[in-house]
């Protein structure tokens, strides 16, 4: 499942005419650039959890692949994989969309991250990661971007001066999840946000484990981010 609802309003230069997923990065959506992160692992049936301008997300699809359901928005993208694309409502929080997605599927696991990050990730080592632990929800965490150089101070004095450096910072939500249909039990309404009560109450029953992947991660919300990406799109980061 990939999560395209959001108006993603930090970069209205693109997000007031098409949803944040469909941002064209080099040579194509960042969501496709997602489903070839994944089909490089096998996987072939993806659910776009949609609602912003998801009318947009169809006309792509629409365009550039058959459409193989008369009542669903179904395309196949070649003889292996299609996806489908759920309006899971225009102004629904991610808890929703999650909900409705995994309503929507018959898979007792399911992976699910974010339209708008991309990483080096090896899938199956998440999976493997996943399967060993058991929880009811992994989560990707990775290191935030660096965004400044860092000094260390002794009153008045700079002791050390370093450059950015990611390896500095904590860890984070990088999406790429694998998550059991049992979440759903813990999924609230349509303003539920997935990441607040749901995760919370997850981790503290001990049911939400965190796998660190240390390579390349870089979510888009602004335009110096596309830039980011773009250029690790071209300089081959996204391969594992």
């Amino acid at each position: 499942m990939i999560l395209a609802g959001g108006k993603g309003t930090r970069i209205s230069e693109y997000s007031e005419k098409i949803p944040k997923p469909m941002i064209p990065a080099v040579d194509k959506p960042i969501l496709m650039h997602i489903v070839d992160i994944y089909r490089k692992y096998g996987k072939s049936n993806f659910l776009v959890l949609a609602g912003y301008k998801q009318e947009v997300i169809c006309e792509y699809f629409q365009n550039n692949y058959k459409k193989i359901s008369t009542t669903e928005n179904r395309y196949k993208l070649d003889k292996k994989a299609e996806i489908t694309v759920l309006d899971t409502g225009p102004e629904s929080m991610t808890g929703w969309r999650v909900k409705k997605g995994i309503e929507y599927l018959d898979e007792e696991e399911i992976h699910l991250t974010y339209g708008d990050g991309l990483a080096n990730i090896n899938i199956n080592k998440l999976e493997e990661f996943h399967k060993e632990h058991k929880p009811l929800a992994t989560v990707t965490a990775v290191r935030p971007p660096a965004r400044f150089g860092y000094l260390e101070l002794n009153n008045q004095n700079v002791t050390k001066f370093g450059e950015k450096d990611n390896s500095m910072e904590g860890w984070i939500n990088g999406g790429f999840f694998i998550i059991n249909k049992g979440v759903h039990s813990f999924l609230e309404g349509e303003n539920g946000i997935f990441e607040r009560r749901p995760l919370e109450e997850l981790s503290k029953k001990n049911k939400l484990n965190a796998y660190r992947h240390y390579g390349f991660w870089q979510h888009c919300d602004t335009i110096r981010e596309l830039q980011i990406l773009e250029k690790a799109i071209i300089d081959n980061k996204l391969e594992s």
